[in-house]
């Protein structure tokens, strides 16, 4: 069984963000265009058995902010709990979602693998429910894409990254992150 894993489109991570992506609203609505197909079964509906999303859900992460950001480790304040920024982009509509997964309450987190959704982490929920085969998307690819397709490959998932449903920081960081993910043997599609 496969499962479609969006991750991190919100915000804060979409243009007029603290920490924008280019292109992230135009991600958001075509994410939600094909979570809509899906959730009607028609013809042309993906072959998912669930669909999920991730979300940066940060109170105080420690160093994971600061106010030099050096754009490695350390970032702008983002998807504070409570405010607008943490909010799934109002393009993307979170109703067919089977479960949202937050991380990073108090620590940076990029994998969605580090998240839970009452209390249950995401490799033992898609386990619960016999999902073998992810798809990932969403927002960026050279960081939380990146690192949640990677972890998805080291939890025994087979992966694919849906490469037309994402978007990423910078060009450089974006074609070392998919040849990272090629390396590991995720497939870009």
């Amino acid at each position: 069984m496969r499962a479609l894993i969006v991750v991190d489109v919100q915000n804060d991570f979409c243009e007029g963000g603290s920490l924008p992506v280019e292109g992230g609203a135009r991600v958001a609505g075509d994410i939600s265009a094909l979570l809509h197909r899906w959730s009607q079964r028609g013809e042309d509906a993906p072959d998912y058995a669930h669909a999920v999303a991730t979300q940066d859900h940060h109170v105080d992460p420690g160093a994971h902010w600061s106010a030099q950001p050096d754009f490695v480790e350390s970032w702008p304040v983002h998807c504070r709990v409570g405010t607008e920024g943490v909010r799934f982009h109002p393009d993307l509509d979170p109703e067919p979602l089977d479960a949202v997964f937050r991380k990073g309450e108090h620590e940076a987190a990029y994998s969605g693998f580090e998240g839970a959704a009452d209390g249950v982490p995401l490799a033992d929920w898609l386990r619960e429910r016999g999902v073998t085969e992810v798809d990932v998307c969403g927002l960026a690819t050279d960081h939380c894409v990146r690192a949640t397709a990677l972890d998805a490959v080291a939890e025994g998932f087979s992966t694919r990254v849906l490469g037309g449903l994402c978007a990423g920081v910078a060009p450089e960081t974006t074609e070392a992150a998919l040849a990272q993910m090629r390396e590991a043997g995720v497939t870009i599609a």
